[in-house]
This record gives structure tokens, C-alpha cells and sequence, in this order.
């Protein structure tokens, strides 16, 4: 069969197509000869991946929870919510009434039994009492003495002092309240050393430990403060590859509060 000398032209449809897959087969080629142009992206170096953002907040080093240690009526409360106080000033004064007037009793129950005691071995010397006698009024005695000693611990705890010098965080109850033993008073902490916390890459237990110093910038002050490795925790959490870290602000700040958080600034060193 002889080739047709004059081929029929293309249909319409048929050169949208072609011209189609010219362009495509075009800006395949330039994206290709852009790719081979473009550079290679920059390697990040180890000590840009190291550099994290780590949160810290500051936590007092002692706090507690005052509470009641016998049922009576709050006369008094010495320092108010926010306040300062030193070690061993009063907080809280009980009205304990009650635990006085059973003191004079326990006392007077004590001088009775004295007193029968005393008599009591004289006429033994006579002959004139039984050697049980003698000893249920010596026994007698010794349990008034522990009475009496222990209506002076209940009055001790109607006046509960600070176990520390500090400020009071929360006032739980008001004056002329009653309580019931056990129930807390007062939130208190002690402010003069605040420390941090905040977890850490546990491969920088390579090169971190108590002592190393950095710094902190604490949010609500927008100021940078020195701070000191204290302690490390003692366990790696397997699932987050970290672990806790304790630092304390290497000075005194008075601006600065519990409950404050920052960003640490912290880096590994050169060849970690």
C-alpha cells in the first residue's frame, strides 16, 4: 500500500489536545531545570535543635497549710491574707475558755490526789494503811499529773505560730468562726528562696548538673534573672525523653512571686 501523499488534515478537538500536552511537556522541563538550579537547602545545625523553648515557673521552697488542732473559736487572726510574718509570731489565737477551766480542774484534781498521797504514806510508816491503798493514791496522783499536762498541750495549740518566716498565700476562715480540729486556716509559704522547675532533654544529663548557670526571663516582670541548677530529678520519663529540673533565682528579687513563669535560657555546649 502506497503512503497517502496528502494526509487529512487534524480535527479541531485533536490539535487542543496536542497543544495541551506541549504545554504540560514545557513546564515539566522548566520546573525540572528550576529544581536542578535552586540550592540545596542549609543543613540545621545540632545546637539549633537542641535550643528549645522550656518553661519554668517559680515555686517557694517551703509552703504548708495551717490547720486547727482543737475545736474552738477563732479570736484572732494575726496576719492578714498577702501579709508578712516572721518564725514563731502568732497566727491564728483560739478562744479556749473551755480548755482553761479544765486545766484548774485537772489542777485541783491534782492537788486532792498530792495530798491523799502524802497522807496516805505517813500512816504507812504508822502501819495504820494496806500497801494497796498506798499504791492506788499514788497511782491516783500520777494520772492527775498526766491530766494536767495534758489540758497545757491543748492550750499550747490556741496559739499557733509561724513554723516559718514568710507571707500567707490564702485566709480560709475569719474571726469569731468556730473550727473544728483539723480544718486549715491559713495557706502560708516561704518566699525567701524561690525556686524553678522545669523539664529538660534528657540528654543533657551529659552535661548538665547542680551548679551550671543560666538565665530566666520571667514573663510578668519582662526582666532576665540569674538562676542556679539545684537538684535533678531522679527518673527519665521513657515516653517524652525528659526529665525534671530544679533551679533557684541566684539573688534577691523582691518583685518576684510564687506562681511567676518564664522561658529559660539554656543551650548545650559546644561538641554536645
Amino acid at each position: 500500500m502506497k503512503a497517502n501523499p496528502h494526509p487529512r488534515p487534524l480535527s479541531a478537538g485533536a490539535r487542543l489536545l496536542a497543544a495541551a500536552a506541549s504545554l504540560m511537556l514545557a513546564a515539566a522541563a522548566a520546573q525540572a531545570q528550576q529544581t536542578a538550579a535552586a540550592p540545596a537547602a542549609p543543613a540545621v545545625p545540632k545546637a539549633a535543635l537542641e535550643k528549645q523553648d522550656i518553661r519554668a515557673q517559680l515555686t517557694p521552697r517551703r509552703f504548708t497549710t495551717i490547720a486547727a488542732e482543737v475545736g474552738a473559736k477563732i479570736s484572732r487572726i494575726g496576719v492578714a491574707e498577702g501579709g508578712r510574718f516572721k518564725a514563731g509570731q502568732t497566727l491564728v489565737s483560739l478562744d479556749c475558755s473551755l480548755q482553761q477551766a479544765q486545766l484548774q480542774k485537772a489542777r485541783a484534781s491534782l492537788t486532792a490526789a498530792e495530798r491523799t498521797y502524802v497522807g496516805n504514806k505517813r500512816l504507812a510508816e504508822l502501819n495504820s494503811v494496806g500497801k494497796v491503798e498506798l499504791e492506788v493514791s499514788e497511782a491516783e496522783t500520777a494520772k492527775a499529773r498526766a491530766e494536767v499536762s495534758l489540758m497545757n498541750v491543748s492550750l499550747d495549740k490556741c496559739h499557733i505560730a509561724a513554723p516559718f518566716a514568710g507571707r500567707v498565700v490564702e485566709q480560709r476562715v475569719r474571726e469569731q468562726q468556730y473550727v473544728q480540729a483539723g480544718q486549715p486556716m491559713l495557706d502560708i509559704l516561704d518566699d525567701s528562696v524561690l525556686e524553678l522547675e522545669f523539664l529538660v532533654p534528657s540528654r543533657w544529663l551529659a552535661w548538665m548538673k547542680a551548679g551550671h548557670a543560666f538565665q530566666v526571663r520571667i514573663d510578668e516582670t519582662g526582666k532576665t534573672y540569674p538562676a542556679k541548677i539545684q537538684r535533678i530529678g531522679a527518673r527519665v520519663d521513657p515516653v517524652s525523653q525528659s526529665v525534671k529540673a530544679v533551679a533557684a533565682i541566684d539573688g534577691s528579687f523582691p518583685e518576684l512571686m510564687a506562681g511567676m513563669s518564664g522561658k529559660i535560657a539554656m543551650t548545650p555546649p559546644a561538641g554536645q
